[in-house]
């Protein structure tokens, strides 16, 4: 999409107006940062986006410019439900399956809007009209980068874009060293810093304001941590309780599951969080190398991602979903191993 049709992209966008801009359930750092990012450029260039989250997102994310324009869905059903009957075009950013937008999926459904994915996640389906997927880019924000240098609007990035855009591409690399990241994205970087994006501020202001809270539930996940040398896996849990003990907000297990993969010679690992008033487990996955944690979360734990980095959920107790996943691994023996 982003050669062949990009001119029918020009042509959808100089005829509207009302532009909806929605990110991923539990958005992340590059779902924020690619809808913010995408949200200054269509409002400099005379549009009036909207960005609706599905739900809230971590405090470390609420410094963006234009976080303060963002509507949560589930706090703002109804003024949120104005928003896309309204829309002309829709874009969903960093998913490519409607149902990661959880409950804002029967409204998106009904809409009758002009819907564009951009989306760096395997398999996507086929909602969109316009669909920009690559599932070798870093980040959506990447994407979103390339998508206006396809408008040829490169020149057109300001500082508050370029501040987002960074954002997303640094957390969705784990600070660029992830075997994602490309010559290419380190060239976008050095682009976005000479359009504005300050790097050290932007790495501290999301890496470097935890709280006390966050750092000793860190320590409990720790003391938690589980370790298989055999098959090369190590996994970490988290309970209700531990979460409630230590004040957990939203994004405080953020980056938790890489320090299982920072041990010597691991190369999966593996966070489950307790979420009893959702009535499941949440799931991330981690790997190094082959071991394709995607095609893992898909067929255990209805869950997906990339290669490298995944997530998924289990309706058993925290307890059972180790369990489960413990009875699992040693089918993949040969690949862990290897």
């Amino acid at each position: 999409m982003i050669d062949t049709r990009i001119l029918e992209i020009t042509a959808e966008l100089a005829g509207a107006k009302n532009i909806v801009i929605v990110p991923h359930k539990g958005p992340d750092g590059d779902a924020i940062g690619a809808s913010l990012g995408l949200y200054h450029f269509l409002k400099d260039k005379g549009h009036a986006p909207q960005v609706i989250a599905p739900n809230d997102y971590p405090h470390f994310l609420k410094w963006l410019p234009g976080t303060e324009d963002v509507l949560i869905y589930e706090s703002n059903t109804d003024k949120a439900h104005e928003f896309i009957s309204k829309a002309e075009i829709i874009f969903t950013l960093d998913f490519n399956h409607l149902s990661r937008c959880g409950s804002m999926q029967d409204a998106l459904l009904e809409s009758e809007a002009v819907f564009v994915m951009i989306d760096h996640h395997q398999e996507p389906s086929d909602y969109a009209d316009y669909t920009y997927s690559d599932s070798t880019m870093s980040s959506t924000c990447e994407m979103v980068y390339r998508f206006i240098d396809k408008l040829r609007a490169s020149k057109k990035i300001t500082p508050e874009i370029a501040t987002c855009l960074y954002t997303g591409i640094m957390t969705d690399t784990g600070s660029f060293r992830f075997s994602s990241t490309s010559s290419d994205t380190h060239r976008t970087i050095a682009d976005l810093i000479d359009k504005g994006a300050v790097n050290d501020q932007i790495h501290n202001n999301v890496f470097d304001t935890n709280s006390q809270d966050k750092l000793q539930l860190l320590g409990t996940a720790l003391q938690n941590l589980c370790v298989n040398n055999e098959l090369r896996t190590a996994y970490i849990s988290l309970s209700q309780e531990e979460l409630d003990r230590h004040n957990f907000k939203k994004g405080d297990t953020e980056g938790f599951v890489n320090y299982g993969l920072s041990l010597e010679g691991i190369i999966f690992a593996v966070i489950f969080i307790e979420k009893e008033n959702e009535d499941m487990v949440k799931i991330s996955f981690r790997s190094k190398g082959d071991f394709d944690v995607n095609k893992f979360a898909r067929a255990h734990f209805e869950g997906g991602g990339h290669i490298n980095a995944a997530g998924g959920k289990s309706d058993l107790s925290l307890n059972d979903t180790i369990v489960k996943f413990n009875s699992i691994l040693p089918e993949y023996r040969e690949e862990l191993t290897k």
